[in-house]
């Protein structure tokens, strides 16, 4: 399967990509792709090491004749997202991922690609290996755990890095150019509850959310798509209102990172009141498919009665706080930028909700361009959750990469642009979380710059790469490294 990657132009890239995807590396699990990355640099024989926290630094020397260039750092991240859809038997600490071309688009079966952030890797190994590419000294720089923490980024020190132009890989448009990002940080709720057994004469059921396109938890966030978590709170919400369910388990969503697709959970209701409330289920169901018909239209809403019941159920008191608590908490779009029109500048996706054995745990991921504005999110969510008995704390606060509209770098890029393509290309911030803000840090003096291939579905299993997309982002590549400056 993976053999027909291998036969795209161009075949450096895709080749080394197949070969990427071929080495498990899961966010903080990234041992096996560091190996891998320090096994090739060794073999080019070029400087190859990791710094203290486990990035990975590989120099090459430029070109004949482009040795008094700047040093241009090229920069990607190492690990991927693990979503898959739930009738997916794959282990993604062991296996491969597999990979088939449709149309223009490479994608996997049933998981996400991994292209977030590998066709970047795979272009620097191109380039690291070449040996008929005009370039200056090239520093490549592959970080660990950016999609769950960017503890790579943040844990880089001051004076590793010898460039002065850092071009990140890692967006998701052909046509843009990125000089701006969000800042983040994590949001986790948490509690615990009292069991009680089950009542007597109780009909047990399973609530099943799926079908959702889920998708990049920051990129996506603006296009109105369903988030398996409140949908499925609105479900259990309206029938404890009105049936007195009472909730055993809730197994919804997963990374933060990651528009929840899927949730479960399990309920009991009073035989006396099974009909009515399965009823009252199947037209709320139709009421939330039919609302979310056009961003959703592959929404499943399930209810299935169980042959065994569970054996406890949450007490009430902890079951109306923790619905009221979720249903109050903001997620989606909280504000759009007053800066760049169409920015989203704040906003807040409920990742995860999971209740069982006596334990709650809800996990958010909140952004903003604007830090105080992140923060006062963060808090109005911590004020929420308190409010429903939990214990809210934060973690994992990056910083935003504000926008440097007079870069030089920039301005490389958008003439090589429209030279070969004959067309402007947007100059961008996103909504997502890129290295640049926190690499900043450390480097304030480092001109820097990102773009990438077009990169549909990033963080679900719908995660597709375009293949010509590919093609185009290789030759400006190639074209940027022609044209920097000298020192």
């Amino acid at each position: 399967m993976n053999e027909a990657i291998r036969q795209l132009e161009p075949l450096s890239i895709w080749n080394n990509f197949a070969d990427l995807n071929s080495v498990p590396r899961p966010s903080k699990k990234e041992d096996k792709v560091v190996r891998f990355m320090m096994n090739f640099g060794n073999s080019l024989g070029l400087e190859t090491f990791t710094d203290r926290i486990g990035n990975v630094i590989i120099r090459k020397p430029g070109t004949k004749g482009m040795e008094n260039r700047k040093i241009v750092t090229l920069q990607s991240h190492l690990d991927m997202v693990h979503q898959k859809n739930a009738d997916i038997d794959f282990d993604f600490d062991r296996h491969g991922i597999q990979m088939f071309v449709d149309g223009d688009w490479v994608r996997a079966e049933g998981t996400t690609l991994g292209a977030d952030n590998g066709i970047g890797v795979a272009t620097i190994m191109a380039l690291l290996e070449s040996t008929d590419i005009p370039h200056p000294p090239l520093e490549a720089l592959f970080t660990i755990d950016e999609e769950t923490g960017m503890t790579g980024a943040m844990a880089l020190e001051g004076g590793v890095l010898h460039g002065e132009i850092l071009l990140n890989l890692d967006t998701e448009e052909d046509d843009e150019i990125d000089i701006g990002c969000a800042g983040g940080i994590d949001v986790t709720a948490t509690r615990e509850y009292n069991e009680k057994p089950v009542p007597r004469g109780i009909t047990a059921y399973e609530i099943e959310v799926n079908g959702l396109q889920g998708g990049h938890s920051g990129m996506d966030i603006h296009k109105g798509l369903g988030n398996a978590n409140k949908i499925m709170n609105r479900l259990l919400y309206h029938s404890s209102e009105q049936y007195h369910v009472r909730i055993s388990e809730i197994d919804g969503g997963g990374l933060r990172n990651a528009i929840p697709r899927e949730s479960f959970a399990k309920i009991v209701v009073d035989k006396s009141q099974t009909r009515d409330f399965e009823i009252s289920f199947q037209e709320l169901q139709r009421d939330i498919v039919k609302e979310l018909g056009i961003t959703e239209p592959n929404l499943q809403i399930g209810l299935e009665e169980l042959k065994t019941s569970p054996k406890k159920v949450m007490g009430l008191g902890a079951q109306e706080k923790l619905l009221k608590g979720v249903y109050a908490a903001h997620n989606g779009v909280y504000a759009m930028s007053a800066a760049i029109d169409g920015l989203t500048e704040t906003s807040n996706n409920i990742a995860k909700v999971e209740v069982k054995n006596g334990q709650i745990q809800i996990g958010c991921l909140t952004r903003s361009s604007i830090d105080s504005a992140k923060m006062d999110l963060a808090h109005a969510l911590k004020a929420t959750f308190e409010l429903a008995g939990c214990k809210v704390a934060f973690n994992g606060n990056y910083p935003g990469w504000r926008p440097n509209p007079n870069s030089e770098i920039l301005k490389v890029l958008v003439k090589k642009y429209k030279n070969l393509f004959n067309e402007e290309p947007e100059v961008v911030a996103c909504h997502a979380g890129l290295e640049c803000g926190i690499l900043g840090r450390n480097y304030p003096n480092m001109d820097m710059i990102s773009y990438g291939p077009t990169i549909k579905g990033a963080h679900s299993p719908d995660e597709r790469v375009s293949i010509s997309s590919v093609k185009k982002f290789w030759s400006f590549t190639k074209e940027i490294l022609r044209d920097i400056p000298k020192k």
